[in-house]
């Protein structure tokens, strides 16, 4: 961590337990009560092993809690009265928010929105939007600095889904970051009946109606977009589009268009026909000559080549 970024540290010593608050700035909101269960079992065997990290501060004399919030709720339940802590100078928000991130990056990822909410403060006061910068500065990966952004696209109603403290009840990110492809589609921002707030809800009615299997099926969404643009069919995929959100019952079956997709796959096939063409004309038969079975498939494919062009009725020499 770059020295303008760190905190120093001041001591270990013991301090009463309803002495320590949460950082407002953990990134880490959520927990898992099963994995709080274990360390508070193990915490009533043999204590607390590793001294919680936190700082004092100087307007309130409140001592924070930089590292070790999970041992800090598990110690109460254990019923501790003090609690071992290592004590750093007070951060700056950035330093704060930085570090936060710098010690739990190793660890067990935590929810990714609340994650997001607190790379959005930490853009917010360093003015900072660039991937690399904030990978760099935080420890996450630059893929979950981009979908952490994707997240923070989403009004906060949405957001609030993704915090319900009940896992049970709690939105998937996966379920906007997977989303986010079709509500932001250029094509489908233009349609007149699109409003990206009622269709994410229409979206989460078609999760809770189970009629969409995956969230990963906002891809295959995204696909058949594609291919209607590609065809000159948007006024159809439009429509389809618009009946698909309206009712919870449709499945992504609906969106197909026939001469889209056959489009589609000719299209792939041609680039596969195209690098093959390269392959065989950059071909040394010389050094091949002896591959009987690669001239032999090339034989198979040159009859059912000619075959399939004499179906679509075109001459051959």
């Amino acid at each position: 961590m770059a020295s303008d970024e760190a905190v120093h540290a001041i001591g270990v010593k013991q301090l009463p337990i309803k002495s320590l608050q949460p950082n407002p700035h953990n990134p880490r909101l959520l927990f898992d009560r099963a994995d709080m269960d274990i360390l508070r079992s193990s915490i009533e065997r043999v204590g607390i092993l590793v001294p919680l990290t936190v700082y004092r501060e100087k307007r309130t004399g409140i001592y924070r809690i930089l590292d070790g919030q999970r041992r800090w709720i598990c110690a109460q339940d254990a019923g501790l009265q003090e609690i071992p802590v290592n004590e750093v100078s007070e951060p700056s928000l950035v330093q704060n928010i930085v570090t936060m991130f710098q010690i739990h990056k190793l660890r067990k990822d935590w929810e990714l929105m609340p994650t997001a909410l607190k790379l959005e403060l930490l853009m917010r006061e360093l003015g900072e939007k660039g991937e690399k910068r904030l990978a760099a500065l935080t420890g996450l990966d630059e893929a979950v600095v981009v979908r952490c952004k994707k997240l923070l696209s989403y009004p906060k109603r949405y957001q609030d889904l993704m915090l319900d403290p009940d896992p049970n009840n709690r939105a998937k990110a996966d379920f906007f970051i997977e989303l986010y492809v079709v509500v932001t589609d250029r094509n489908v921002k233009k349609f007149d009946w699109f409003s990206r707030n009622k269709f994410t809800d229409a979206m989460l009615a078609k999760s809770e109606a189970k009629s969409l299997r995956s969230v990963t099926e906002f891809r295959t969404v995204k696909q058949h977009i594609n291919n209607a643009a590609k065809d000159k069919k948007l006024p159809l995929i439009s429509r389809r589009l618009r009946e698909f959100a309206n009712d919870p019952t449709l499945t992504i079956s609906h969106l197909e268009i026939q001469s889209a997709q056959v489009a589609a796959a000719a299209r792939n096939l041609a680039k596969s026909v195209d690098a093959m063409t390269v392959q065989l004309s950059e071909l040394d038969t010389d050094e091949f000559y002896g591959e009987d079975d690669l001239w032999d498939k090339l034989e198979q494919l040159s009859k059912v080549i000619r075959n399939t062009l004499r179906k679509v009725g075109r001459r051959l020499d």
